[in-house]
């Protein structure tokens, strides 16, 4: 009975909504001071390979063959798609001929030009022919050069008719099939390089601009944590590389990039998570929640000022906690004193008494003591 009565009490005077009832005005005190906390910041994320390239065909016509399946892995270079190429075809073998046909003329010319030469060396022929046969000859070789350069330009436009990877990665949607009518405008699918993966992800102006001034930057900042969209974190941490450099007029933020390997092809390119920042901070000021009131989204505690009185105060504090205490980061110093229970029987610039919390807790198991039974059975019927 005891024991229940205790808790009773306790219960009254702990959570902020109440305090026993000692006859006088005394309430448990304690002074700020310092200590090790260690908290996470989150911020949604995007995920994409660090190459997603998407695949383009730079001729029209009808593809004929696909290659490969989604999902699957490919090597650079490897053929992903064909395309209708009969034409391509019917082109290169018209330029191969008209390269036979240029370099027939080219030798042509050249024996003309090295007979003339002989001609002229014996003195049969004049300046005038010597110079013709040799700008025959320059002609010829000009026309077989035009000729070549046809021939293959028209063996990279057959070539275009087989769509390569430029990358290794894994092979995206294919949504097109056998017969399907494509140009230049049509995308065939994308290859992601996942081996490792970009994580982006926005943060305040605030803390880009404490990251900057920093002094190391990017690299002082701590490896990250990836929460994935089923609420399990990867196994893998991730370094911040980049940040960028304009901030976002919209929203007021700085887009960041995170590197996270990707072994085990776990992480898929387009997907969705959260990064997990840690801070720790040797000095932090930490108070129990139960001793904070909260007004309007504002959080207040009951400072003990001069002469006793109390003042309600406003203060700040860090978005993420444990569910038990706050991170104070405006409002509160070293030194300061607060109250910690019955804080909903307080008014600004009251007077109290202050005690310790350990002699808060003896008061409570002395009135616990001097309880009846009926005394206790009617508070816990309220």
């Amino acid at each position: 009975m005891l024991a229940a009565s205790a808790l009773l009490l306790a219960s009254c005077g702990g959570n902020g909504g109440g305090r026993p009832t000692f006859g006088d005005n005394e309430y448990p005190v304690v002074t700020v001071g310092t200590q090790s906390a260690s908290s996470q910041a989150t911020y949604p994320a995007s995920i994409k390979g660090v190459q997603d390239v998407q695949i383009n065909p730079k001729v029209q016509g009808f593809i004929t063959q696909i290659n490969v399946k989604e999902g699957q892995t490919v090597s650079a270079g490897q053929v992903l798609f064909v395309l209708d190429n009969v034409t391509y075809q019917a082109q290169v073998r018209q330029s191969q001929a008209n390269v036979n046909t240029a370099e027939a003329a080219c030798n042509t010319a050249k024996l003309s030009y090295e007979n003339s030469k002989k001609l002229y060396e014996n003195k049969v022929i004049g300046d005038f022919e010597l110079q013709s046969a040799t700008n025959q000859y320059e002609q010829a070789k000009a026309g077989l050069a035009l000729a070549q350069a046809g021939l293959a330009s028209a063996k990279e436009m057959l070539s275009f008719c087989y769509v390569k990877s430029p990358a290794s990665g894994v092979v995206g949607t294919l949504p097109l099939k056998v017969g399907a009518l494509v140009n230049t405008a049509s995308v065939l699918t994308t290859v992601s390089n996942n081996s490792s993966m970009e994580v982006y992800f926005s943060v305040t102006e605030k803390d880009a601009l404490e990251m900057s001034k920093s002094g190391e930057g990017l690299s002082a900042m701590p490896a990250v944590k990836l929460q994935l969209a089923d609420g399990t974190v990867y196994g893998h941490d991730g370094k911040v590389t980049k940040m960028s450099g304009v901030i976002d007029q919209t929203t007021g933020s700085v887009q960041m990039i995170a590197v996270f390997s990707n072994p085990e092809k776990l992480l898929k390119s387009g997907g969705s998570g959260t990064i997990l920042i840690p801070h720790d901070n040797a000095s932090a000021i930490v108070i129990p929640q139960s001793c904070v009131m909260e007004v309007q989204n504002k959080k207040f505690v009951y400072l003990l000022g001069k002469d006793n009185k109390v003042q309600y105060t406003e203060i700040k504090v860090a978005p993420q906690n444990d569910g038990n205490n706050y991170v104070v980061t405006e409002g509160l110093k070293v030194g300061d004193k607060y109250v910690t229970n019955g804080i909903t029987k307080l008014n600004d610039q009251m007077v109290i008494v202050p005690i310790t919390p350990e002699r808060y807790q003896q008061k409570i198991d002395e009135q616990a003591k001097a309880m009846s039974a009926g005394d206790i059975v009617g508070a816990m019927k309220k």
